[in-house]
């Protein structure tokens, strides 16, 4: 028997799932093979016929508009948004990630596990914003879109596409960032360096006989303070 897919807006097709989004928790994932978080994303639906599947998309951003700073904090991410007057004209959102899943079929509600890898690259704005909070919440939105997929009339299936305006917004602890870190590289960041870069302080620790790069930082940094 052949299965036939179409998409809705036929006079057979019914109402298509009308769906919310929530995020009920985030936390680290402990055994992945990178630093990684796991949210719990809550889908509802409000009206409309079971829902076969769902085939989502979604883009996390840092809301950063939405939270208040210090002036210490603000030091720390003016490397992002700048500093003095620069700070108020420069502040705005980032993104963060964009990322996809698929959700098996649901009548009410389920929830579901996104994954967002966390990288410790401070060439990135996210992760420079994330290392300058020392507390708080970080503001996040995410925006979800994809294809809805459930059953119509006479057995058929229907697709209807989700659009980008559904949304969840999350309060997410800065602790929980920290904790992610912490148990990936405890006491620990990453600084990349171009390769030149990388050569000249290579050789500098092997003339000296450094037994670490923390040690040929600190070699460097003293003699930079010293002049």
């Amino acid at each position: 028997m052949e299965a036939s897919i179409s998409v809705a807006g036929g006079p057979d097709a019914g109402s298509a799932p009308d769906l919310s989004f929530s995020v009920k928790r985030v936390e680290p994932l402990r055994r992945a093979a990178a630093p990684t978080l796991l949210f719990a994303i809550e889908v509802s639906q409000t009206s409309g016929p079971p829902v076969r599947s769902i085939a989502l998309n979604v883009q996390v951003r840092i809301a950063a508009t939405r939270r208040s700073y210090d002036g210490e904090t603000r030091g720390r991410l003016a490397e992002v948004f700048g500093a003095g007057d620069a700070w108020g004209r420069n502040l705005h959102s980032l993104p963060w990630t964009t990322t996809s899943l698929n959700l098996p079929g649901f009548e009410h509600q389920t929830i579901a596990d996104l994954h967002i890898p966390c990288t410790y690259d401070f060439e990135v704005a996210a992760s420079k914003y994330l290392h300058g909070l020392r507390d708080g919440e970080v503001p996040l939105e995410l925006l979800f879109s994809g294809s809805v997929f459930y059953g119509a009339a006479g057995g058929g299936l229907r697709v209807a596409l989700l659009p980008w305006e559904k949304e969840a917004e999350f309060r997410m602890p800065v602790s929980v960032w920290r904790e992610l870190m912490d148990h990936y590289f405890p006491r620990e960041a990453w600084l990349r360096l171009g390769a030149e870069s990388f050569d000249r302080l290579h050789d500098f620790r092997s003339r000296r006989a450094l037994p670490s790069w923390d040690r040929t930082i600190e070699a460097l940094l003293n003699e930079a303070e010293d002049a």
